[in-house]
């Protein structure tokens, strides 16, 4: 069986087994977020205070998300192996979510020299989700005045996005008041092309040889 059969119907197994489900998102570079700045999960973006006091890092990660429906597929060979089940790729849509890490450090002593990670800060975490023309399709605010040192919290945008619907900016900021601003921004594609592939190949009534 060709390997790329194989991905998909690991997929679509896995489609029927959950029925209306979350699944990885960007399948086609092979990642399941976006990540600023790029690296690993201890890659973090940074900034000192004026006076050296003080350090604030962020990173943010976007969850695209995607969600589908599974109906009926009586007459389909495959029938017994997927539970009567298929998904309908007219279904597939976004459904983005935001990922927010943050650390404050204070300087003990010597300024930069030696740093602690304590106490409890206001911190700010904010994302917007734009769409080609630049207005809104998503957004989040989350503001705490107490928020741990270091910290990671995902909000889910609570709102849907179309496939196929462009190339969109993901542009976020952590602020930790008094010491400053971290932020960025990232492209986004919203094509569901991978997805239709994989669910079409996998549902398919040929087995594939290779």
């Amino acid at each position: 069986m060709k390997r790329t059969r194989i991905a998909a119907l690991g997929l679509v197994t896995a489609a029927a087994a959950l029925g209306p489900a979350l699944a990885p998102a960007s399948a086609a570079d092979g990642t399941t977020f976006l990540q600023d700045p790029r690296g690993g999960e201890k890659d973090m973006k940074s900034l000192w205070t004026k006076d050296d006091a003080h350090k604030v890092e962020a990173q943010f990660r976007f969850h695209p998300g995607v969600m589908y429906r599974m109906v009926d597929a009586p007459d389909r060979p495959q029938a017994a192996e997927w539970g009567a089940k298929k998904v309908d790729p007219e279904s597939v849509s976004w459904q983005p979510k935001f990922e927010f890490a943050w650390a404050v450090s204070d300087s003990v002593v010597v300024k930069k020299a030696l740093t602690a990670k304590d106490g409890k800060h206001p911190v700010t975490l904010y994302a917007v989700l734009r769409r080609p023309d630049g207005k809104p399709a998503a957004e989040v605010r989350s503001t705490s005045e107490n928020r741990p040192a270091t910290g990671r919290t995902t909000i889910d945008a609570g709102k849907r996005v179309a496939c196929d619907s462009g190339t969109y900016t993901v542009e976020w900021s952590v602020t930790r008041t008094g010491y400053g601003t971290l932020s960025g921004s990232l492209p986004w594609n919203s094509t569901c092309e991978s997805y239709r592939t994989a669910f079409t190949q996998g549902q398919g009534q040929g087995q594939g040889q290779g």
